[in-house]
């Protein structure tokens, strides 16, 4: 079924607005699959490719169905790995911006007792990683009795990354009348089996890629000796000269040794692997979306779930392994109807990891023949040219929300007994302010965070530095967004 716009899905005016200025104007195959029978509170499992729009598809209809003035958590989402946690997260925030859903990701590496503190606010959706929540689960730390959504992302990678026996015990815990959805670009069938046994007659929903989708990602195969990689690297690089790409390894000292071999070469480039600190990952993360640079060597914990508008190519320096990780590296590129090129290094040996992928994607990777010295010289010029140029930095999807909002900052909170129900009161009665026009609002112990959308922070920011809230005169001013 194929509606026409967001429009037909009778949602909020506040949820219509944030799509809108997302740049969301149809919906994806996947979203006109599961919005309809996720508003009517059918459980389901969906199998769609990567790149598809199953975030949205699942953070519509619950930023939909949440209650706002419900103060413990509505929603919990699983996924495999801390980034993706961190991208839904920022996805459900914006798509729920203008009805103020709050949402929090819950991870490994961050300090166990900040999260602790964090869980006892305002948080509609929860947001982790099964390892860290079955941890605040065990110490009684998060409060999951009022959760009637659940969401398991990327469900295969919870497999081959050892979580489905904790993800289990996770389901459990949760209240049994709630809406149950797993969502993953390839679907094994022990996950299947897992969550049909927790599951009230479920759905099963499969997107499939079609040809249409198949040939927005142009596909091709190099057999390259390993000592000879680097060369045939530098000289596809030079030919293509990609405007955004990730280069795939296996390990992470391959990463670290392409890496620096690239830079080494002026490549405007960075890396990201397992073994760096979360918030360098993050960071590193963040600037490559931003187009801060161009390539970004990668293991797979930047393959999964990531969305990052405008990646041209995909190239897999070391053949994955596993045939899941050829469709989700591949998958990168290619997204939201663009066209992208995937092209791997395959050594002599790994003929038989070739075969299996092919088998498992339902064509045959069309193998190439290394490019010629004189097809590289032709390109050099283009390509230093790019290279030297001054990076152009995009703007994401959450920025355009962005654009019209101030985050203000009050020196009170929860210990002078304030809620966010004082500070809607206050600020409303502003002259040329309204209710419609308070995002976000966050009460810690010792401060409080607003958000003031529509261009109106100036406004309230002024006339706050003078106006009491429950009596009490706080210091106002503007957030540091970091």
């Amino acid at each position: 079924m194929n509606e026409r716009s967001f429009q037909d899905y009778q949602l909020s005016e506040d949820i219509l607005r944030a799509l809108d200025n997302l740049g969301y104007q149809m919906p994806t195959e996947v979203q006109s699959s599961v919005i309809p029978s996720a508003l009517k509170q059918k459980d389901m499992t969906v199998k769609s490719r990567t790149g598809s729009g199953k975030t949205a598809a699942y953070g519509i209809p619950i930023c939909q169905m949440v209650e706002w003035d419900q103060n413990r958590p509505q929603a919990l989402i699983l996924t495999p790995t801390r980034e993706l946690a961190d991208q839904v997260k920022q996805d459900m925030m914006n798509i729920g911006k203008y009805k103020r859903i709050k949402a929090i990701a819950i991870y490994g590496k961050q300090p166990f007792a900040r999260q602790k503190t964090q869980l006892t606010y305002r948080n509609h959706v929860v947001v982790g990683t099964p390892g860290r929540i079955m941890d605040h689960i065990e110490k009684q730390t998060i409060d999951l009795e009022q959760v009637r959504f659940l969401v398991i992302d990327e469900a295969d990678e919870m497999l081959n990354m050892g979580f489905i026996e904790q993800v289990e015990k996770i389901i459990r815990e949760l209240p049994k009348n709630r809406l149950t959805m797993l969502f993953s670009a390839t679907l094994p069938k022990d996950v299947e089996n897992l969550c049909h046994r927790y599951m009230n007659h479920p759905l099963d929903i499969e997107v499939k890629a079609g040809s249409e989708a198949t040939n927005q990602i142009e596909h091709s195969l190099y057999m390259v000796k390993d000592e000879d990689k680097l060369q045939l690297l530098r000289a596809i690089t030079v030919i293509e000269n990609p405007d955004r790409c990730i280069i795939f390894c296996r390990t992470q000292t391959r990463v670290e040794v392409v890496y620096k071999e690239l830079e080494k070469q002026g490549y405007p480039c960075n890396r990201i692997h397992g073994g760096m600190e979360q918030d360098e990952r993050t960071q590193v993360m963040n600037k490559f979306k931003l187009g801060h640079f161009r390539y970004l060597i990668a293991t797979d914990v930047a393959a999964r779930g990531i969305d990052i508008e405008n990646i041209s190519h995909v190239m897999n320096y070391d053949l994955p392994l596993e045939n899941e990780s050829y469709v989700h590296r591949t998958g990168r590129t290619g997204r939201a109807g663009q066209s992208g090129k995937a092209i791997s290094f395959a050594k002599p040996n790994e003929e038989k990891f070739i075969l299996n992928i092919e088998a498992y994607i339902g064509f045959d990777i069309p193998r190439k023949s290394n490019p010629s010295a004189e097809a590289v010289t032709r390109g050099k010029a283009a390509f230093e040219a790019k290279s030297g140029k001054q990076p152009s930095i995009t703007k994401g999807r959450g920025s355009r929300l962005g654009q019209d909002v101030m985050k203000l900052y009050f020196n009170g909170g929860k210990k002078k007994k304030i809620r966010a129900v004082d500070f809607v009161g206050t600020i409303a009665k502003i002259e040329g302010v309204s209710a419609a026009d308070i995002g976000i609002i966050t009460i810690e112990d010792h401060a409080s965070y607003v958000d003031i959308l529509n261009g109106k922070g100036r406004i309230v920011l002024h006339m706050m530095k003078d106006t009491t809230v429950k009596g009490k005169l706080l210091k106002v001013q503007e957030a540091n967004r970091s």
